[in-house]
């Protein structure tokens, strides 16, 4: 499972204030700290920096990158401040970047898909179209198809897209959960090739005990077929619940990975 770390983002106050002073030391360490957690990508985010959003993602980015052998996901829906930070990341490694995030909106699908056409960049797809945000599986899986189609016409490989189908909170509605999960079940039936990726935890928006629900939804979402998260790999439960869930689902041979984590103190009862 492909795991995008999500601590580094400026809406986060103790973020913020070290993208602001420039704390090289604190954002290595905490980009650090969730590469040996697990994190596969590490997510960098500097949006509420309006007016300096490129400068502060290329300043991230370089000490990810001077930290960890992580490649970053580049987290902004700002098409100018992407490219530059996209840029600089190629600049600095070879590893191929991930792209948070792109939609099937006019205004967000136009400008992002001309940077990631014919790349090998990693993009999450979000279900969400001009018409605003899906509630039913049918109509996640009815955009899905739309924005795929349009990629591959972009000349971005079915293996790079990762597909969102956009968690929401079951306090609001109850069928959310569900709605979901039978999203994913069928992108990753009928779209071979393509992953899915989701920001889990507004699933347990307004609701109590948040982390427990979050956790069992991840398990949920795993035995659909969910392939991707991007969660806070320091959280060890979670880390714990997705290595024992990918085991049961039969994607860990000879369940290494959970006798690895087991012996290693990572899997407790």
């Amino acid at each position: 499972m492909i795991i995008v770390g999500e601590l580094i983002n400026a809406s986060r106050k103790t973020v913020k204030s070290v993208i602001e002073n420039r704390d090289h030391n604190m954002l290595r360490k905490l980009a650090m700290d969730q590469a040996v957690a697990g994190a596969d990508y590490i997510d960098v985010n500097a949006g509420i920096f309006v007016a300096e959003e490129a400068e502060c993602l290329k300043w991230s980015i370089e000490n990810i990158l001077n930290a960890t052998d992580n490649p970053c996901c580049i987290d902004t829906p700002n098409p100018s401040a992407m490219e530059t930070a996209l840029a600089f990341h190629q600049e600095k490694t070879d590893k191929i970047p991930m792209i948070n995030s792109i939609s099937l909106e006019k205004n967000r699908f136009e400008p992002i898909s001309s940077i990631i056409a014919g790349t090998d960049f990693k993009v999450v797809a979000l279900c969400v179209s001009d018409d605003g945000m899906p509630t039913t599986a049918e109509q996640r899986i009815s955009v899905a198809d739309k924005l795929i189609n349009s990629l591959v016409k972009k000349n971005v490989k079915l293996e790079n897209i990762y597909v969102d189908p956009l968690v929401q909170a079951i306090s609001t509605d109850s069928i959310f959960g569900m709605e979901f999960l039978k999203s994913v079940n069928e992108i990753m039936t009928r779209f071979e090739g393509v992953h899915t990726m989701c920001g889990l935890s507004n699933i347990s928006f307004g609701m109590p005990e948040r982390k427990f629900l979050n956790r069992t939804f991840m398990a949920m979402a795993i035995a659909c077929g969910l392939d991707g998260a991007i969660v806070d790999p320091l959280d060890e439960k979670m880390m714990a619940n997705i290595i024992t869930a990918e085991a049961l689902v039969g994607r860990d041979d000879f369940c290494t990975a959970y006798l690895k984590a087991f012996r290693a103190g990572k899997i407790q009862s």
